[in-house]
């Protein structure tokens, strides 16, 4: 029987390379979508409604499965101009970005542990730094680091791995107003020792790793996807 991937907030670049990347690895993909966007995904990726701060909305996209293989969770959205410093909208984008993924891993719980599944986080280098301009972003992603490693070890005993991946900086429609900035740019290739900004594609091959047979004794860990930027 084939086995089945969900992602997350499969829509964005980063989300959609990963989806694709599991699709040809030999996974049934499904994609949790918000309506408008499940239209643009190709025809390997099979769209579900998605709202990871609805838990009925969580149920409806999982119903139907008896089994979950993966489960990607990479639904996350910021707020530019410093508007995270509002407390209402930091409130927003922890209930996304963290918040969202455990209600996600709780409910696929049942489904990840029938077959022996793995969970994979999307993170960020913001795991790792505070920002002075993303505040919610980074302490989301802050918390999701630990939230990795808090299930890792609650849930090892189902046979359920759980493990993240941190992308450094990548160019995507999210980043585009940095990467276009040519002095911003160039800051981050000379701090990064690959010297170039990443790809989507450049975070799938750790993503599809983890939920490997490769990966059977890998738990609790990240995996920075960002050509060095966290190790110096």
């Amino acid at each position: 029987m084939q086995k089945v991937a969900f992602v997350a907030g499969g829509t964005g670049a980063i989300g959609r390379a990963i989806a694709q990347a599991l699709a040809g690895a030999g996974y049934r993909t499904l994609v949790g979508a918000l309506d408008a966007e499940s239209a643009s995904l190709p025809p390997a990726l099979e769209p579900r409604l998605l709202d990871v701060t609805d838990s009925d909305s969580i149920a409806n996209a999982l119903q139907g499965l008896e089994a979950l293989a993966v489960l990607v969770n990479c639904a996350g959205i910021t707020a530019r101009d410093r508007r995270e410093f509002d407390p209402e909208v930091f409130a927003r984008v922890v209930e996304v970005n963290l918040t969202g993924a455990m209600r996600m891993s709780a409910a696929a719980r049942p489904l990840l542990a029938r077959g022996g599944g793995a969970i994979v986080n999307v993170c960020s280098m913001l795991s790792f730094f505070g920002s002075p301009t993303v505040p919610a972003y980074a302490a989301s992603k802050g918390g999701l680091l630990l939230l990795t490693k808090s299930l890792a070890g609650a849930w090892a005993g189902e046979g359920i791995r759980v493990n993240a991946v941190a992308p450094g900086y990548i160019e995507t429609e999210l980043t585009r107003p940095l990467y276009e900035d040519e002095a911003r740019r160039q800051a981050v290739e000379a701090r990064t020792p690959m010297r170039r900004w990443g790809r989507p594609e450049d975070v799938t091959g750790a993503v599809v790793f983890l939920c490997s047979e490769a990966a059977r004794f890998v738990t609790g860990t990240v995996i920075a996807a960002d050509g060095g930027y966290s190790a110096i």
